[in-house]
């Protein structure tokens, strides 16, 4: 823990200890409790069917409260403990039931019980799941480029969406009340018989069926404290499980009064969101904006002090740790370290553009700090007018080393929504959600990015094959000739953009396929409910209930592309060292042998993404803007459905799928070897940036950043010793003000640790157990990772500031 910071409370030492020590194994808790309910209500329609499985989950569930917790609510059975979700997907389950213990990471634990369990479920769900229904959907010209691996959805059709921040800030003011009475208000003014308002109906009987559900379930814990509270022979502790009872007795239905009852509120409606769907990155939002009134009132009226308010932060950053999210080895691979990306916005500007920093927003940095958890994700921010006492007290977060905070700059984020058509009192009301993807709280539909993986170096080598995927042989499309028979770079450049072009429309088509059959499927009651305006129009995020609904997919290896093509341009067309036959070969041999390696260096030695060089950096963005200005001709399943926007950009937000799709990519122009990790977001490639941080800010904000609203994740690697001295800590605030004011940079996040550490704590684990590291767009700890994904890390380039 930092010093400068303080020390967490006692209880909360303990608490976070416990939690820490819990080993995270596989519940199956909900995979019965759903299976039967889905089981008795096949008659009804979805989205009925999905509120009974949510009213019988929270009804029967297992449920407790730790001995120092003081906010409650658990999501399976054991904390750290992960459900299964059988409606999305249950053939990874049952084939990795005997292997959960033994993958590389993200280890869990599953009893012979539990897999008897699933196991016995599992007949019920045989092409029955949407994993199936979404593969099935897929046009084989399409499902092609799934399986083959250069598009990738998985995580779309084996578990909920999310990707979404919700309005906690209006729950905490009204309450599920309200939300209840608007809906009674609405379900009695339709006219039944126009047909299309019957589906409204049964949408509105589902929100009624999920908030007296998520009210039963608070009132559950009321009477499990109040139980407690009899037997606790210490009066303190007896009155504080009182004080518990009280409090969910009255939120999440009744508006919140105090901090200390917003906390709790959001708390349990954001676990019911987590126990209905899934989906990882369902975020706070801008928590030091809209907790504030509730803290300033309590601090002025001496109901709390600064330390109970940074205990009750601590306790919730605790209690997100405590959920936990399960997923095929495959999928897991795009998603190391189990993380779940529950992002909280501090920072930025109010809708009238002063600065929105508060009492508030240095707490919550301190709570984190304190705590130093991989969850919550925690963003900060940026904008011009951000003071440089506030900008030092992030740097003192930073330098304690684990990932957090990440910058994500208003500068460019603002402009880019208005561009879109979001009105300017929301676009200045953005959150980051999960790693850096940027939505408005409340009322954005779901997947503001995620969509899909598109692999950039593996299409560039089909491209290079006349539309033939190298590795497995089959022909997936059209091509416009093989690259020994290419004379010119142009020729490559014009096979990358008619390839690349044809790779999107794919991409688009495999998105609206798992799009059209969540919302079929499994659509969620009351994470529509509390977004706007599904309410209002009687339909679930996935109809277009959302004010506004933009998404994005991810591309992955950008620098490996931006340094293939300099590679390719300079060694094979200009200074003509390397033969296009003798390249293609040494790409198809994983440059093995003499001549292999003398390809290979030369390559290499090219001019590389990162150092500032116009020569590498405009050959990529160029070639990126094929893929942009195609995406954004195909609107999503949402478009003329409600929503403003319903369309698609850019995004680089790959999070750890750049070692996953590096795993199925042979060797490419750049010089990297087959089968090891591409470079992750748009960082340049590992210790191919030579010419310090400055350079890599610069070349990265030549991409059309403005363009790319989905997310442009930076990654920088400094030394704790670089942060030691002030003049170093205020050299880095100047260095990030340069990127975000002159520059216009989306986004930047550190790691604060050395690579000797890292190496250590490969080989001696139980030495680094509290050792955590930015993986991506999350953080985690370095112990769960996978060996490829620690390499990865500790393979990227250390800067001095």
């Amino acid at each position: 823990m930092s010093e400068y910071f303080g020390q967490l409370t006692e209880r909360m030492s303990r608490f976070r200890e416990e939690v820490l020590r819990a080993k995270p194994k596989v519940c199956a808790e909900r995979a019965v409790y759903t299976t039967e309910s889905y089981k008795q209500n096949l008659d009804k329609p979805v989205i009925l069917k999905r509120a009974c499985m949510l009213e019988n989950v929270l009804k029967k569930m297992s449920i407790f409260i730790e001995k120092d917790t003081l906010i409650v609510g658990n999501q399976a059975s054991e904390n750290r403990a992960a459900p299964i979700f059988p409606e999305y997907a249950m053939d990874w389950v049952i084939k990795e039931l005997d292997e959960f213990e033994k993958r590389e990471g993200d280890i869990f634990y599953i009893t012979e019980e539990t897999k008897r369990q699933l196991r016995e479920i599992a007949p019920f769900w045989q092409h029955n799941t949407t994993k199936e229904r979404g593969l099935a959907a897929m046009p084989p010209a399409s499902k092609v480029f799934y399986d083959l691996g250069i598009i990738k959805a998985e995580g779309n059709i084996t578990s909920g969406d999310a990707h979404i921040a919700v309005d906690y800030g209006r729950l905490m003011k009204y309450g599920l009340k309200d939300y209840r009475q608007r809906t009674l208000a609405m379900m009695d003014s339709l006219d039944l018989t126009d047909f299309k308002n019957l589906k409204k109906l049964y949408f509105y009987q589902a929100i009624l069926l999920v908030i007296d559900a998520t009210s039963a379930f608070a009132k559950r814990y009321a009477d499990l404290a109040i139980s407690m509270a009899e037997r606790e022979e210490d009066s303190v502790r007896a009155a504080e499980l009182r004080e518990i009872a009280r409090i969910l007795i009255k939120v999440p239905y009744e508006p919140a009064d105090s901090f200390y009852e917003a906390i709790q509120s959001m708390w349990l409606v954001h676990l019911v969101l987590q126990i209905e769907s899934n989906g990882h990155s369902l975020s706070y939002g801008r928590m030091d904006q809209y907790l504030y009134p509730y803290y300033k009132k309590d601090m002025d009226a001496g109901i709390i002090t600064e330390e109970s308010a940074v205990e009750l932060l601590s306790n919730l950053w605790i209690k997100t740790l405590t959920v936990n999210k399960i997923r095929s080895w495959s999928h897991t691979q795009f998603s190391a370290g189990s993380p779940l990306y529950q992002n909280v916005t501090i920072g930025g500007q109010t809708v009238d553009k002063k600065d929105a920093v508060n009492p508030l927003s240095y707490l919550i940095l301190r709570s984190v700090a304190q705590t130093k958890l991989p969850q919550p994700n925690l963003t900060v921010r940026y904008h011009a007018g951000l003071d440089d006492r506030f900008m030092k007290e992030c740097i003192e977060v930073v330098k304690i080393g684990f990932g957090m905070p990440a910058f994500n700059n208003d500068e460019i984020i603002i402009p880019s929504f208005l561009e879109k058509g979001v009105k300017e009192e929301d676009a200045y009301n953005y959150s980051a959600i999960g790693c850096v993807e940027v939505a408005v709280p409340g009322k954005w539909g779901y997947r503001c990015t995620g969509m899909s993986f598109l692999n950039f170096p593996k299409s560039l080598l089909i491209a290079m094959n006349n539309g033939v995927d190298p590795k497995s042989g089959l022909k997936v499309a059209a091509g416009v000739g093989h690259f020994k028979d290419m004379e010119t770079f142009d020729d490559l450049q014009k096979a990358w953009d008619v390839l690349i072009r044809d790779v999107t429309r794919h991409s688009v088509i495999i998105e609206n396929a798992c799009d059209m059959v969540l919302e079929e499927d499994v659509p969620d009651v009351l994470c529509s409910a509390l977004s706007e305006d599904c309410i209002g129009r009687g339909k679930t995020l996935k109809e277009g209930g959302a004010i506004y609904d933009f998404i994005s997919g991810l591309q992955v290896g950008i620098a490996n592309l931006a340094d293939s093509l300099a590679a390719i341009k300079k060694c094979v067309y200009e200074e003509k060292t390397v033969g296009r036959e003798e390249l293609w070969n040494a790409l198809m041999n994983n440059f093995a042998g003499p001549d292999g390696e003398r390809v290979q260096n030369l390559l290499l030695a090219a001019p590389k993404y990162g150092n500032d060089d116009d020569y590498v950096d405009l050959l990529v963005t160029e070639a990126y803007r094929s893929y942009i200005d195609e995406v954004v001709k195909y609107p999503n399943t949402r478009f003329g459905r409600g929503p403003i926007g319903g369309t698609r950009y850019a995004g680089t937000s790959s999070i750890s799928a750049n070692v996953g799709q590096g795993l199925g990519t042979m060797a490419t122009p750049d010089g990297r070897k087959a089968y090891t990790p591409l470079a992750e977001g748009c960082s340049p490639t590992h210790a191919m940036d030579k010419n310090g941080p400055t350079a890599v800010f610069k070349s990265a904000a030549k991409l059309p950043t403005k363009e790319i609203t989905g997310g442009v994740l930076l990654n920088q690697k400094v030394t704790p010793q670089v942060l030691e001295k002030e003049a170093d800590k205020m050299k880095l605030v100047a260095l990030l003000r340069t990127f975000f004011n002159r520059l216009k940079g989306f986004h930047v996040q550190y790691n604060v640790v050395s690579r000797d550490t890292l190496i250590d704590a490969q080989k001696h684990p139980e030495k680094h157990r509290d050792l955590i590291v930015r993986v991506a767009g999350y953080s985690a700890f370095f112990n769960v990772l996978s060996k490829t994904t620690q390499d990865d890390i500790i393979e990227r380039t250390e800067h001095l500031v």
